[in-house]
């Protein structure tokens, strides 16, 4: 969640699976996020095992504190449980809080350090060491660098932007919990059937549920889903099936492994285009397009773009992606 100015340090951070799975992988945490389209049952299965469920929504000022969904408070939670306490670092707070709690997880060793030093900790002083670490805070800035332009000192009118905010679900001796860094505690939303579908089903029942709160047709929320990164299964899998002869099963999972690396080079791709500071190449180009004649031209072809968009949105038509 961002607020209009933060002096922390850390730095905004898109609800992108890519960004979210080159964390993961900085941390040395063997698994990966994906986006969530939909809470049925066949969408689910696919991402088994799956870990976490990480929950983005627009956030308002004044809402109740009460748990959300009909929770219950825990404050005696015996798991890992971090308050957030820098705006910014919400969706990596977000991230901690989820994989801390997965049993016999692998991590790199300052992960591992970072965790054993806050057992015990009470969920604000953990909150605080976890923002308080330099080289966290640099893995979650690496994907959104600060703005090369500054428009401090300028008196410029304070505009209010929508803030959003990360919750996580995840299962944990047996039941569901709600794990959102700015509730007093994690919120328990019941025991879950080890059968079946597992504790993704007691889950799907309470992200419904709140999403139902939502007006009718409201896209101010996203899903995200932690789970096992599926190359090494799929690629062992092949392999075996190779050598046992079933060539028609082994050319479906030749497509999955070729979807998979193809969405992994998109990541790569996009992830690089966020590393990248722009404002020279910007630079340049007005410059060029100054000297060319061609600037005010495309000036006005922007207004009247942008024009046009406004009048879109106040008759309430469907807006062009940017």
């Amino acid at each position: 969640m961002s607020a209009d100015e933060d002096h922390s340090g850390w730095q905004l951070t898109e609800s992108d699976p890519g960004v979210f799975t080159e964390l993961l992988k900085t941390l040395g945490v063997p698994l990966v996020v994906d986006d969530l389209y939909s809470l049925d049952s066949a969408s689910l299965a696919e991402l088994q095992p799956l870990h976490a469920l990480i929950f983005l929504f627009k956030w308002v000022a004044g809402q109740s504190n009460e748990p959300s969904s009909g929770g219950q408070y825990d404050p005696d939670f015996p798991g890992f449980f971090a308050h957030q306490v820098v705006n910014n670092a919400c969706a990596t707070l977000a991230v901690m809080n989820a994989i801390a709690n997965v049993p016999g997880l692998q991590m790199g060793p300052q992960l591992s350090e970072l965790f054993s030093f806050t057992q015990g900790m009470d969920p604000q002083t953990s909150g605080m060491a976890i923002t308080s670490s330099d080289w966290l805070r640099e893995a979650h800035n690496a994907l959104s660098p600060p703005s090369a332009i500054s428009l401090d000192g300028l008196d410029l009118p304070k505009t209010s932007e929508d803030a959003y905010h990360f919750v996580v679900y995840i299962p944990y001796a047996g039941s569901v919990y709600e794990l959102d860094g700015l509730k007093q505690s994690p919120v328990r939303h019941g025991e879950y059937a080890e059968s079946g579908e597992g504790w993704v089903a007691k889950a799907r029942e309470v992200i419904e549920a709140r999403i139902a709160t939502y007006p009718p047709g409201a896209l101010e929320f996203s899903l995200l889903a932690v789970h096992d990164d599926p190359l090494p299964r799929l690629q062992e899998q092949l392999a075996q099936l190779q050598a046992a002869g079933r060539q028609n099963e082994a050319s479906e999972l030749v497509v999955k492994l070729s979807t998979e690396n193809s969405k992994r080079e998109r990541w790569a791709f996009e992830n690089s285009l966020r590393r990248h500071n722009y404002l020279g190449f910007i630079h340049a180009l007005l410059l060029a397009m100054a000297k060319a004649g061609t600037l005010d031209a495309a000036k006005d072809g922007a207004k009247k773009a942008l024009q046009e968009r406004i009048e879109k949105r106040k008759k309430g038509e469907a807006m062009d992606e940017d």
